[in-house]
This record gives C-alpha cells, sequence and structure tokens, in this order.
C-alpha cells in the first residue's frame, strides 16, 4: 500500500501528519526522500510533553532535509476532549496545507488501528460502508487525506524504528482504560482466544470491502454517465435519478456531493439526507449546500448564507475556492477573497452571459479591496482573475476505502 501511494503521488507536494509517537515517526523515515514532503504537527496543549514532542519531529524533519511546521490548539472548556481534539486536528492541518499550495495530507493509521476501529463499529451496529475498514483516502477542509500505512502493524513498525535507531516519544493516553479503543486493545488477547484474531477479522474487513468496492465501482459508472461539475457546481441529470442513481446509491452520492461542496467532515445522517435524496422537485438546502431544479438538471451549489461571512487574505484558499491574479498588476496587498453576494452581483453587468445562476454567483468568491469589488471570475467580472478549486471531483471520492 505504501509503494502504491508513492506512486499515485509522485510529483505532488504531500504533508506528513506526524505527532512524534511511533507510527508517525515511522511513516516520516520510510518517505523521507520519496516524495515532495512537508511535515506538520499539531499541539493540542493537552500535555505539557507535546511541545518537547513536536521540537523532536522538527529535529528528526530537519535533520532528513524536510521542512516542519508545528501548529497549535487551544482546547475549549467542556465537551468530548478526543473528538473536539480530532476535528481542531484536521481543521488547522487542512487549513495549513491549503495556504501552502498542499493538496495532500497523509496520516499513520495502521492494521492495529483498523482492528481497534472495526470493534468499536461492530458494537455501534454499523453497516456495510461503516464495517467495510478506514479510509484509504478521502476528501475534507479542502485536501485529500490518506492512511498509505494501514496493511502494516504497530510492532513490524517499532521494530523497524529500532533497527535504524530512530526517534520517537509514547503518549500515555494510548493506556489510558478509559478510552474505548484502548479498552478493545486491551481485550485483544481475549478477543483472539475466541478466535477473532487480527487476521480473522482483517480477512472479514476485506470480504466487506470488497462487496463495498462494488457498489462504489458501480457508482463510478452511473456519475460518469449522469453527473458533471459546472465551476464548482455539481449537476445530475433528472434521467439518471429515474433509471439508475436510486435508493443506495443516490444516498451514496448525495453525501459525497455535499461533502465535497461543503468540505465537511461527515454528511448528514437520518431522515435529514434521506428527505434531501427524495424529495427533489423543491428548492432546499442542507449543510450548506443548495439544491434546485436547472432544465434536465438537479444543480446543487453552495448556499450563500453559509459563506457569507467567510473572508481571507489575498492569496489565501477562501472555502474551496483559490483565487490567482492579477493580469493587470493589482497586488494581493490589502485584498481580501469573500463571498459575491446579491451586492456584487449587482456590480457584474454580465453576470448571465456566464450560464451561472443567480444563486451560484452570489456564493462564488470575489476579490474586494474594502468594500470595493476587485473581481468575480464566476460572475463574468474577472479583471485578470481566475477561480480553480482547491481540490477537483474526483472518481475516488466516491469510496469509502
Amino acid at each position: 500500500m505504501l509503494e502504491q501511494f508513492i506512486g499515485r503521488l509522485a510529483g505532488q507536494r504531500v504533508a506528513l501528519a506526524v505527532s512524534g509517537g511511533g507510527d508517525s515517526m515511522a511513516m516520516l523515515y520510510l518517505l523521507a526522500g520519496r516524495l515532495d514532503l512537508s511535515v506538520v504537527t499539531v499541539d493540542h496543549g493537552l500535555r505539557p510533553e507535546a511541545a518537547d514532542e513536536a521540537r523532536m519531529v522538527g529535529q528528526v524533519a530537519q535533520s532528513l532535509g524536510l521542512t516542519h511546521h508545528t501548529l497549535h490548539w487551544n482546547a475549549p472548556a467542556g465537551g468530548n476532549l478526543m473528538d473536539q481534539a480530532r476535528r481542531a486536528r484536521i481543521g488547522l492541518m487542512g487549513e495549513w496545507a491549503r495556504a501552502q499550495g498542499i493538496g495532500h495530507i497523509a496520516m499513520a493509521h495502521t492494521a492495529d488501528d483498523e482492528l481497534e476501529t472495526f470493534i468499536m463499529r461492530l458494537a455501534r451496529a454499523s453497516g456495510l460502508q461503516g464495517l467495510s475498514g478506514m479510509r484509504h483516502a478521502w476528501c475534507e477542509a479542502g485536501v485529500m487525506w490518506h492512511r498509505p500505512m494501514l496493511d502494516l502493524g504497530r510492532g513490524a513498525l517499532r521494530d523497524y524504528l529500532r533497527n535504524r535507531g530512530g526517534h520517537w516519544a509514547d503518549d500515555p493516553s494510548n493506556d489510558n482504560p478509559k478510552y474505548e479503543r484502548v479498552r478493545i486493545r486491551k481485550a485483544a488477547p481475549q478477543l483472539a482466544a475466541l478466535g477473532l484474531t487480527p487476521e480473522v477479522i482483517s480477512a472479514s474487513v476485506a470480504h466487506l470491502a470488497r462487496a463495498e468496492e462494488a457498489l462504489s465501482q458501480a457508482l463510478v459508472g452511473m456519475v460518469a454517465r449522469h453527473v458533471m461539475v459546472d465551476r464548482g457546481d455539481v449537476l445530475v441529470s433528472l434521467e439518471g435519478l429515474e433509471t439508475e442513481l436510486q435508493g443506495e446509491f443516490r444516498r451514496r452520492l448525495w453525501a459525497v456531493i455535499l461533502g465535497w461542496i461543503n468540505g465537511g467532515e461527515y454528511a448528514p445522517r437520518g431522515t435529514k439526507l434521506e428527505a434531501f435524496c427524495h424529495d427533489i422537485g423543491q428548492t432546499r438546502t442542507l449543510a450548506g449546500v443548495r439544491r434546485s431544479h436547472d432544465g434536465d438538471f438537479i444543480r446543487f451549489t453552495r448556499e450563500l448564507a453559509s459563506v457569507q461571512a467567510l473572508v481571507v487574505q489575498g492569496g489565501e484558499v477562501w472555502d474551496r475556492w483559490r483565487l490567482r491574479g492579477s493580469q493587470d498588476g493589482i497586488g494581493l496587498q490589502g485584498l481580501s477573497i469573500g463571498a459575491l453576494g446579491e451586492a456584487g452581483l449587482a456590480l457584474c453587468p454580465d453576470w448571465r452571459e456566464t450560464g451561472l445562476p443567480r444563486a451560484s454567483l452570489m456564493a462564488s468568491p470575489a476579490v474586494w479591496a474594502g468594500e470595493t469589488l476587485v473581481a468575480a471570475p464566476l460572475a463574468g467580472l474577472p479583471n485578470g482573475w481566475i477561480a480553480e478549486i482547491a481540490v477537483p471531483f474526483a472518481p475516488s471520492m466516491l469510496f469509502t476505502r
């Protein structure tokens, strides 16, 4: 799997998420010199040792000829701290990667993590998608995330580090039984005594994954026939909805479209997504995405209300968009990127000629100098600027693995 990952991403910029633990340090040593890499560490501020561990990662990265960046998070009071930390980690690294022009981040989950995750999901009565294993690649926070080491065991990686004299740090929370994953880890000998060995569970995961992949492959064909991307919007043909994209196929496609447009970590669950799948005759919004009827298609676009207040500095990624300019010599200093909005659209006399609906254009990116509109590339007012999707819609997004 690691070699396939290297082959797929050769020539592209890749970030490695390295905490300082044994798994991620092994990934760092294994990939150094084989891809165009940067290294990123998130210090959650939850343990006093974390700052020293981040420095250790930086020193090792430097010794391997790689740049290293430490990102910091201030933990809020209350709530599910581990879940909040995980979400913050994804958000911080995604934002950092987009600003650096990096489209891929690798994480060091292993076969042991796969086993523990399977047991956790089994205890929650998960269906096929949940039990078919951890995702190998997915889009979130505007970048593609990868797990290239899911076929490698934690013990083998520690042996590799010892043999090459590598450094790593052990997080004491990995032995704290208050966490479900740790309890499952400690129960592994009892599970094995019942015949639930890692090999048996891995075989079952593989069987389920093949069934999951078959559904995904079928969906890829349907998408090729019935789905197109129109400058950040997604169009799904009514013919496809009537003939092929029904039931589970429609639910999966809708979830992927929502995630690509809103950059969300999870698709809406239960009745909300179900209603969104079947009620296609009316304009609806869900999870920051607007769905409307457009001729022979259903159009999905960003909801203006979800990005109305989002503003970034010129040169940064805004929502899903990266704006580049300018041919007329206007620099980035003093400029910001924000939604075009209704007032901005009124300043674009040629917007109808673009062929994009009004709602799509109002939620599109624009360049501003204070309250003065400089450019609206999608609305017929480019002024030397172009707008590009940071992570294009790709068939790989249809796969859960």
